[in-house]
């Protein structure tokens, strides 16, 4: 993810000077058409355009006055690139000076200005600032970038583009740069502005920075109809103040009035207007989004030379004294040269401890592969055969048992694997070590005594099973348990072939690890080459500095070493980083000619050159720089140089080498001549570097790589460079590629991975007609260069660190100079372990050179970065920490904005089609119209209960006549006992005395409204039937919480006053509460309406209390805030009463000998319709269980259905998540307490959102175990207008679930999908309900692949709205409204606001016809309208909520255009800054959306109503008001 290459110097130069974004207008101009000429219109254009031209190439003369940003010219650089000038500079550093001068240089040009974006803040925010200003958002040019000014520059003519092209991007790149201007690109986008007429320079001389709360619009996906050239722009400054200054003065001549035509004013307005796209483009279901794919530069440099030809080698000399094998060597030396030091082994201060002699090192080797071979098993069963693996482990500083070892494995013919000690269980890297080990089928491990009692043990004294490792014998090889071989007994020393001889392990980019097999033949003729290359001569001392286990260290310090009888004095890592300068030290010492080093070494020493001066390294004739090949190793290399040549220190021995673990050594730079002239340097276009392509740098020297050589092919190789990815085609001369050789002395093959080996060591070239060129298998080095003049070696990255980003390769080494050269580093290594986080992480990283965006920034604190055994940062850990937020930064800056170019195109809405071509459109595509129903209601009349009463008040009186001892409902504590019972009677005699206390207390008149303030109970139910009896309306409210008054008593008195109740009845207790000090303290207690208490009862009752209703009169009043936020009352008549009452009768086959559970809030909805109302119309018995219960006793709602053996039971979502979390992982004791849920038949979830698939199916599959059946669980739907459209019942299909395709969710239609989203079922539409999917724009039926509004019609929808709080204009459509077309019968209509398709099944309804299932994705007030689409919140927080184990719950909502994503973290508060990015990968790879502001704060922030949604307007509200105490804001740049 990368921004587009900037496509001239002017856009190079403003994109790096862009810290305060400033905002540009441009009139707009799109794709040629009508009555002008291509001729004429260029003529006008270029008019208009000309005197800006000059500033679009390099000419900037406009700077923000109050901003304190001044844009100036950069001062020509001129930087001289000789080896002795960059020396004398910087000694101090072995990163590039090329590129720190060059990165200072860039920065320099803006030092002086100031950041104008509002930072990330922690908790407790210093900032001081009004609400609004304290929530501004950064001022992205990230939407607007790729909406509106992308698609004009793809509108553009090809003749256009060439003639203006700087022109044009100019002022496209302006426009992208602003953030309010998107009011004049949406417009364009759009097509429905007017108004823009004003031409550029109107549009500059009126843009103005002003002060405005209302934080800008940024990304320009909604029209506007505003001119765009009046509205003044915002630019967020820092919080100390915002300042009012003029953009930019207008350059001198340009008129202020418009001197465009009227006749392109007039063409411009007609091209925005877009053309309709023909009928069948509104049916096509698979619908792609567009991708936008950046197009290749035309400019972009390529290759132009020859096909190159392979680079032979010098041949590889024939000496006769040569041995057979390396085995042979060791015996030759080890019997007729046994006193010679073969090895010198340090202590802890840098001093000789011991020296291995060759006498010694073949004895003991003798004795461990006697050992091996016949002492650890028995004759009969050994444990180790010849052939065999076994793991050598032992520790850095110990290279003398190393040794020992790894020739005691070639002598009894085992096959070495040696690793790094694992020093904890969960070392980085070390379960692919593990898996290593596993595949090589390796038992035994040989290590130290000493080694072996520092590992990890276990409290009974042994080993650690380390993770991912197989089980493992250990092995001491120290002498003294090693068995002396018999005189007769001789190792089998055969001449070298193809068998393997030992294992290198090598880690690969993704941190798998694999197993480099070398043979015995390739072992011999390596030391063969590097002793010719090297020119070693018996007896020479070789200070190595390297990891004796691999690489270079082992080829030069254990191997070659005893091919030509050399002494190695092996200085360790652990010695390195206390005595920086030990191994200079050494060669002084030993008068040594050889030393192997890393450029880290190099610096190390300059770094401590001071200490001690009195060293010379005159006897060295071949510094060996292992890691030669890095591009940034050549200023390390001629700063020590400069630095040690008074030491004596000869220019010609610097060697710089390349190496890979499957080709060995590569090349090397062989020792050179005194007083030669010294080889030459590659100064290149970095440019060209990004494109695989060889330029000298002419131009800009800033952007220049300068790479040494590595010498020349090793003898007896063979090279050649071919291309990276695909087919091994060979490169031309001028072409990066990767380096393959093909010698004798090269890795074998990868252990166990034939497939990989294939394609990495037998690979045959190919040249560009894809012809074989001979029959040489070549192995692939993993290295990219070139071969240059002379053909000298050149290497400018590695495979591994190649980062390709828009298409162009980048090299992480390069950008991990480019990182530490921001920053004067003293100590480079604790610089590196801040700055490499990101470099080395992912493909999105860092470089001021070479126009790639950072897509994230991460600071962590020194020293906590995973590390290789040898101190380098391990990089695929890190970035496995990073993915799995576990790295823990202590700063992260985001800026997708920047990065992210290749976004799907916005969605543009065609206009002008109405619902007759949408219903014309489904018929002839053969499509049905989106419609269900539920059964008919008249053909299932039941008994005459229906007909002889028709209202609740009658139904009640005739049961306490009919059935007065039935008991109606039982209501339970925490401990599952009951506290209440009401028969019929019961009810209906409580009711007459409330009914009485009304008339007598309140003196309340029928249809005054009576608030009801109850705790869920029986007190409750009887309270609404007294106000039934006496003709008032009752009015439902939850009682406000006694230890939180100040949230929960607002909502009770507003409530109180939208209602206008005449009378609140309630418990004393709650009385006392509403008239406490406390109370008053939240809202006014004085002016509360007449509060009865009805604890004490009159025990008289009033003759001819009872006022019979008619149908229309309201019943109840249904109180509910939405999870917008908005507080609404439906009116409830008794018809609607009655008709609802019966649905749910038919539907359940409710009947008085039936028994129901309810767990559920009885305040609004269906959960009061079931607490209240169902158990007195159909005479079944329902137990009452508080959803409070359950805090006290989680097993509460579930004993109960075991108990009570229920068939059918009603809970909310909170509920089943109470449940689920709190007794998922109890399942045993829910059996040990007898509590089985096989009785059950349907578990409905009672809810006004889409069903929670995860919950409901976690909660199926944990309590399965006791006797739930997967079956059971199902959702309700109900809305506001109508509170029961769908309740599964106990006849009819099962619940179905599909997998619908997010993709087409945003462009309001669904596609069955086997990915993404699970959409649960609803259940069964009621008796009586018919739905409709409906276009909510034109109210026109849509057809069956169609996402529209569900409307629907029953008897039992409500009437309408009672008052819409802070909202009195809701329109009342909601419940009487009539398809536009369609529907010749003006069916009325209840739109209920949620969006959901229809789908017929294969299932068969009760009817005996296919089964049409209705599901529901959510609320059309909710979903979030971003580029066009239609985004529902439920799925990005379903993305987000998985991304990692410590967001408890998410919430999204936008501010202007802006995606806030608002999680709670439930771990420490040091894992917030983790949650920053892994938020904004998995917003951007599954729903392609940028965050624009993440906001991590404690658990319980997000609030959630009594149904269990989130308040998610709420939590907006808070956020703006900077309400919310976050534990950290990230605003992603």
């Amino acid at each position: 993810l990368a921004t587009h290459r900037l496509r001239n110097s002017a856009l190079d130069l403003l994109e790096r000077h862009n810290i305060v974004k400033l905002m540009f207008f441009s009139t707009p101009f799109s794709q040629l058409t009508g009555d002008i000429t291509q001729k004429g219109y260029e003529k006008k254009r270029a008019k208009l355009l000309a005197p800006y031209i000059p500033q679009a190439q390099g000419r900037y003369p406009f700077s923000a006055v109050g901003c304190q940003v001044q844009w100036s010219p950069p001062a020509p650089m001129k930087i001289d690139f000789s080896a002795e000038e960059k020396t004398s500079k910087c000694p101090n550093f072995h990163f590039a000076d090329i590129h720190t001068e060059a990165v200072q240089a860039a920065l320099a040009k803006h030092k002086e200005q100031k950041m104008a974006l509002p930072m990330p803040t922690k908790r407790r925010s210093t900032f001081v600032q009004s609400p609004a200003d304290a929530c501004t958002p950064p001022d992205t040019s990230s939407a607007s970038e790729d909406e509106g000014s992308l698609r004009r520059q793809a509108a553009l003519s090809a003749a256009l583009h060439q003639s203006l092209q700087n022109a044009e991007s100019w002022i496209n790149r302006s426009i992208q740069g602003s953030s309010t201007s998107s009011s004049a690109s949406s417009t364009l986008s759009h097509g429905e502005g007017k108004g823009t007429s004003g031409s550029l320079a109107d549009v500059f001389a009126n843009t103005r920075i002003e002060n405005f709360s209302v934080p800008p619009d940024v990304t320009a996906t909604t029209s506007s109809t505003s001119s765009s050239s009046a509205r003044p722009a915002t630019i967020d400054l820092p919080p100390s103040g915002i300042v009012k200054a003029e953009l930019f003065p207008l350059p001198p001549g340009v008129p202020v009035s418009s001197r465009v035509s009227t006749k392109i004013q007039q063409l411009l307005n007609t091209l925005k207007r877009p053309k309709r796209p023909p009928l069948k483009e509104f049916f096509v279901d698979d619908f792609e989004e567009i991708v936008e794919v950046p197009q290749p530069d035309p400019n972009q440099p390529k290759p132009e030379g020859r096909q190159m030809t392979p680079v032979k080698g010098e041949p590889l000399g024939v000496v006769c004294n040569w041995p057979p094998a390396l085995e042979a060597a060791l015996q030759r030396w080890g019997t007729t040269q046994a006193k010679c030091p073969c090895l010198t082994a340090l202590d802890v201060t840098g001093k000789p401890v011991y020296t291995l002699t060759y006498g010694k090192l073949w004895s003991r080797s003798l004795k461990l592969a006697y050992t091996l071979l016949n002492k650890l098993g028995t004759k009969n069963e050994p444990v180790l055969k010849p052939g065999d693996r076994v793991a050598l482990v032992y520790p850095n500083n110990d290279p003398v048992m190393f040794m020992v070892a790894f020739y005691g494995c070639l002598l009894a013919e085992v096959i070495p694997v040696p690793i790094e000690v694992p020093l904890t269980r969960k070392d980085a890297g070390g379960q692919q070590i593990g898996f290593l080990l596993g595949s090589c089928g390796i038992a035994l491990a040989l290590t130290t005594e000493v080694c072996l009692k520092g590992l990890p043990k276990t409290q009974n004294g042994e080993i650690v099973q380390f993770k991912g490792w197989p089980r493992l014998k250990w092995v001491v090889t120290d002498s003294k348990y090693l068995s002396k071989s018999p005189k007769d007994w001789q190792p089998n020393i055969s001449a070298a072939g193809t068998e393997p001889a030992y294992i290198e392990y090598k880690t690969s980019k993704e941190g798998s690890v694999m197993g480099v097999t070398v043979s015995r033949i390739a072992m011999l003729s390596h030391c063969q080459a590097l002793s010719q290359a090297c020119n070693y001569s018996e007896g020479e001392a070789v200070v190595n500095v390297l990891d004796f286990k691999k690489d270079a260290g082992l080829w030069h310090g254990i191997l070659t070493n005893v091919m030509n009888k050399l002494h190695t004095i092996s200085v360790p890592y652990s010695v390195m980083k206390t005595c920086p300068l030990s191994w200079v030290q050494r060669v002084h010492t030993h008068k040594a000619k050889v030393a192997l080093v890393k450029c880290r070494d190099l610096h190390w020493a300059m770094m401590a050159h001071r200490d001690q001066r009195d060293v010379s390294l005159s006897s060295l004739r071949m510094l060996i720089v292992t890691d030669g090949a890095n591009p940034w190793s050549v200023s390390s290399c001629d700063a020590f140089l400069s630095l040690f040549q008074n030491h004596g220190l000869k220019p010609e021995a610097i060697c710089p080498c390349a190496t890979s673990a499957e080709a060995m050594t590569v090349a090397i730079r062989r020792p050179g001549v005194p007083g030669a002239p010294l080889p030459g340097r590659a100064i290149l276009s970095m440019n060209g570097l990004s494109y695989s392509v060889i330029r000298v740098n002419t131009e800009d020297k800033n952007s220049a790589l300068t790479v040494q050589d590595v010498g020349h092919v090793m003898p007896g190789g063979m090279m050649c460079i071919v291309k990276p990815d695909g087919l091994p085609q060979l490169c031309k001369t001028d072409e990066i590629g990767e380096i393959c050789v093909s010698l004798r002395a090269g890795g074998m093959m990868y252990y166990g991975l034939a497939g990989v080996t294939k394609n990495t060591f037998e690979v045959i070239p190919v040249n560009s007609a894809g012809s074989p060129v001979g029959d040489v298998p070549f192995v692939r080095s993993g290295l990219l260069g070139f071969v240059g003049p002379g053909s000298l070696v050149f290497v400018v990255g590695k495979m591994d660190g190649l980062l390709t980003v828009s298409g162009r390769r980048h090299n992480a080494d390069d950008i991990v100079a480019t990182g530490l050269a921001v920053e004067s580093i003293k100590t480079v290594y604790r610089g590196r372990e801040i700055l490499v986080v990101i470099c080395v992480l992912l493909d999105q990283d860092p470089h001021l050179l070479t126009s790639i965006g950072i897509y994230c920034l991460a600071l962590v604190p020194a020293n906590t970065l995973p590390k290789t055994p040898l101190g380098g940062i391990h990089i695929s850990q890190t970035k496995q920490h990073f993915l799995e937020g576990s790295l823990h930064p202590c700063n992260i800056l985001m800026c997708p904005h920047t990065c992210v170019t290749n976004l799907p195109k916005p969605r543009q809405k065609q206009p002008g089609v109405g619902p007759a071509s949408v219903l014309v459109g489904n018929l002839v595509a053969g499509k049905r119209i989106a419609q269900a129903s539920g059964r008919d209601l008249g053909q299932i009349e039941d008994n005459d209960l229906v007909k002889k009463h028709q209202f609740l008040t009658e139904v009640l009186q005739w049961r306490a006549q009919a059935t007065p001892d039935h008991p109606l409902f039982l209501l339970l504590n925490a401990k599952g006992t009951i506290v209440c019972t009401a028969t019929c009677v019961q009810l209906h005699k409580r009711a007459e005395r409330i009914a009485s206390l009304l008339c007598d207390k309140g003196h309340l008149n029928a249809g005054d409204n009576v608030v009801l303030l109850y705790p869920p109970g029986i007190e409750l139910i009887a309270a609404f039937y007294g106000c039934l009896y006496t003709g008032c309306v009752p009015v439902t409210v939850r009682p406000p919480h006694a230890q939180n008054l100040a949230a929960t008593l607002p909502t009770v008195r507003m409530i109180v006053d939208v209602s206008k109740a005449a009378c609140i009845l309630t418990t004393q207790t709650l009385m006392r509460l509403l008239k406490s000090r406390e109370a008053a303290a939240a809202v006014d207690v004085k002016t509360w309406p007449t509060i009865i208490d009805t604890d004490d009862l009159p025990r008289k009752r009033l003759p001819q209390i009872y006022k019979p209703p008619t149908p229309e009169m309201l019943a109840y009043l249904d109180f509910s805030v939405s999870t917008t936020g908005m507080l609404t009352g439906v009116k409830m008549s008794h018809s609607a009463v009655s008709a609802l009452c019966r649905a749910i009768k038919l539907q359940c086959e409710l009947y008085s000998s039936r028994q129901i559970a309810i767990c559920l809030d009885p305040y609004c909805g269906l959960g009061f319709v079931l607490w209240c109302l169902c158990s007195v119309y159909s005479g079944h018995q329902t137990i009452l269980i508080p959803p409070m219960e359950l805090e006290t006793n989680l097993f509460l709602w579930l004993s109960t259905v075991s108990q009570y053996k229920i068939r059918d039971t009603f809970c909310s979502y909170s509920v089943m998540e109470l449940c689920t979390k709190g007794l998922g992982n109890q399942v045993e004791m829910l059996k040990a307490r007898g509590i089985h849920l096989s009785c059950v038949r349907t578990c409905v979830v009672v809810a006004e959102e889409r069903p929670r698939v995860s919950l409901t199916q976690s909660f199926s599959k944990l309590f399965k175990d006791i006797g739930l059946s997967l079956r059971a669980v199902s959702t309700t739907f109900g809305s506001r207008v109508n509170v029961a459209i769908c309740l599964q019942g106990t006849s009819g299909p099962d619940p179905t679930t599909v997998y619908v395709d997010l993709k087409s969710l945003r462009h309001d239609r669904y596609s069955i999908f086997t990915l993404h989203l699970i959409n649960n079922p609803l259940c069964n539409i009621l008796p009586g309900v018919k739905v409709v999917i409906v276009n909510p724009e034109t109210k026109g039926p849509v057809g069956d692949s169609h996402l529209g509004e569900i409307w629907v019609n029953s008897p039992h929808t409500a009437s309408g709205y009672y008052t819409i709080y802070d909202n009195e204009t809701l329109p009342a459509d909601h419940f009487n409204t009539r398809l536009s077309f369609g529907d010749a019968a003006q069916t009325l209509w209840a739109r209920t606001g949620y969006l959901g398709f229809v789908r017929r099944t294969e299932l068969t309804a009760a009817s005996g016809e296919r089964h049409d299932a209705l599901y529901v994705v959510g609320a059309l007030d909710e979903t979030l309208e971003l580029r066009g689409l239609r985004y529902h919140p439920i799925d990005i927080e379903t993305s987000v909520s998985r991304t990692h184990r410590s967001i408890a719950e998410c919430a999204v909502f936008t501010w202007t255009n802006l995606l806030v994503v608002v999680v709670e973290l439930c771990g420490c508060e040091q894992e917030a800054l983790d949650l920053v990015p892994l938020v904004t990968n998995v917003v951007l790879e599954e729903h392609y959306l940028i965050v624009g502001v993440v906001v991590v704060v404690d658990p319980g922030v997000i609030p959630i109503n009594s149904r269990g949604e989130k308040q998610r307007m709420h939590l907006r509200d808070s956020f703006l008001a900077d309400q919310l105490d976050p534990i950290y804001v990230a605003y992603n740049m």
